[in-house]
């Protein structure tokens, strides 16, 4: 039986991503390493602090102990440094906003990237303008932060923090056509912004390239 293994930076990813696999592949198991420490230091002293890097080291380890065939790390802040600890011989480790970036600039090529954390920016602008490069477009990338929501999500506040975000989403110009919501936590209010459809954000398609990595 298959594991995918998930590094997450909160704990509220555990059941949403159990629930995504459960969906997909109810015969596959799922093991969990939550490290709230990694975005707090990225946070307060940049990608560049030490501790990260071995942070995210030691977790694949773990992950890897626990049996993950595969890994998804579920934090966009992280996520970079994360795909570049995976080794040839060891699990994969897949960067949550990937393929999530790659569709993007398949989709259109004006991409408003809203992020709720200011460590999430530059990680996703950088990815999306590697992945146009990869792909031969053209896109113009443009970050419209949504730095008022991260309280509430940090006060436990979901609902709100959702809503914040979808209300944000709905003042963006139409000009946009698509909308990148940097952070796994933000994927709930997709459902709630007037316009969905130009709308992208990450669990669901890492969730899908994993699971081409165990089948």
């Amino acid at each position: 039986m298959s594991t995918i293994g998930f590094l997450h930076t909160a704990d509220v990813h555990v059941a949403t991503f159990d629930r995504l696999v459960a969906e997909r592949a109810p015969e596959l198991t799922t093991v969990h390493e939550v490290r709230t420490d990694l975005l707090d230091a990225a946070r307060r002293h940049g990608l560049a602090d030490a501790s990260i890097g071995t942070g995210i080291a030691h977790s694949i380890d773990a992950l890897e102990r626990g049996g993950a065939d595969v890994i998804i790390c579920t934090c966009s802040t992280i996520s970079g440094l994360a795909e570049r600890a995976s080794a040839p011989l060891r699990p994969a480790v897949l960067r949550i906003d990937r393929p999530m970036a790659a569709g993007a600039v398949r989709e259109g090529r004006r991409i408003a990237v809203v992020a709720a954390v200011e460590s999430t920016v530059e990680p996703t602008v950088s990815l999306l303008h590697e992945e146009a490069a990869s792909a031969g477009v053209d896109v113009a990338i443009d970050s419209l932060p949504c730095f008022g929501a991260w309280p509430m999500f940090e006060n436990g506040d979901l609902d709100g923090y959702h809503r914040f975000i979808a209300a944000h989403v709905d003042g963006i110009d139409e000009s946009y056509d698509i909308v990148v919501l940097a952070q796994a936590t933000m994927a709930p209010a997709a459902a709630l912004v007037a316009e969905p459809t130009r709308v992208r954000s990450s669990p669901v398609t890492a969730v899908e390239i994993a699971l081409e990595h165990v089948r």
